[in-house]
């Protein structure tokens, strides 16, 4: 097994890859990095010295180490191409990769752990209430009238914007973010967690869940 994908439970940016590896058919190692505080074992020599930014996901292919979600994501499409989950054709490419970037780059940083834990702890403010709900609703109003009327973002075949949706809205529930406002992504959502490669992905379903 040459693929090794260092991991946390919890993390959105980790679950995306999972989802696209079990996609993918691909054979892997989930190699657990705990983010959980106290134990921080991202903030350790040994993982720093594979990713000098000291977040998860981070993936090793033989030889080959990446970073980030999204930077992964294109490497698996391009060097294992046996199911796409890019849409082969324009304009549904390009559609499909802003639908992700809008959630890599516009939601999820604003409510990532770190950001949130510098919140509370340099202006006292409770992350977890309105300034969470507001970044989820901002992004989300945009995502529901974006995303097409199958069962899945954009169709009937499950692509790379369903692969970043289901971690958000993970997220999203976990927060007890009211979500009447997005029948059709929590439709899509619900759709997609009933394929074995998106349960398995799950939070709860990692050894190192709660840990």
């Amino acid at each position: 097994m040459s693929i090794r994908l260092y991991s946390y439970w919890r993390s959105s940016a980790a679950y995306r890859v999972r989802i696209a590896l079990n996609l993918k058919g691909l054979d892997h190692e989930i190699v657990p990095v705990s983010l959980a505080p106290g134990v921080s074992e991202h903030r350790g020599d040994a993982y720093r010295a594979k990713n000098p930014q000291m977040l998860v996901p981070f993936l090793e292919d033989g030889e080959l180490g990446i970073a980030q979600s999204m930077a992964i994501l294109e490497y698996l499409e391009e060097a294992y191409p046996g199911v796409h989950l890019l849409p082969q054709s324009e304009p549904l490419r390009s559609r499909t990769r802003a639908f992700c970037n809008m959630i890599a780059c516009d939601i999820h940083p604003l409510n990532n752990l770190r950001v949130m834990n510098y919140v509370k702890t340099n202006f006292d403010a409770d992350p977890t209430g309105d300034w969470y709900t507001h970044w989820i609703h901002e992004g989300f109003r945009a995502a529901e009238i974006l995303a097409g009327d199958g069962p899945f973002v954009f169709g009937d075949e499950v692509t790379l914007a369903d692969v970043f949706l289901v971690p958000q809205m993970y997220n999203a529930r976990r927060f007890k973010v009211s979500l009447d406002e997005f029948p059709k992504l929590t439709a899509i959502v619900d759709n997609c967690n009933e394929l074995t490669a998106f349960e398995d992905a799950a939070p709860e379903s990692q050894s190192d869940a709660s840990s």
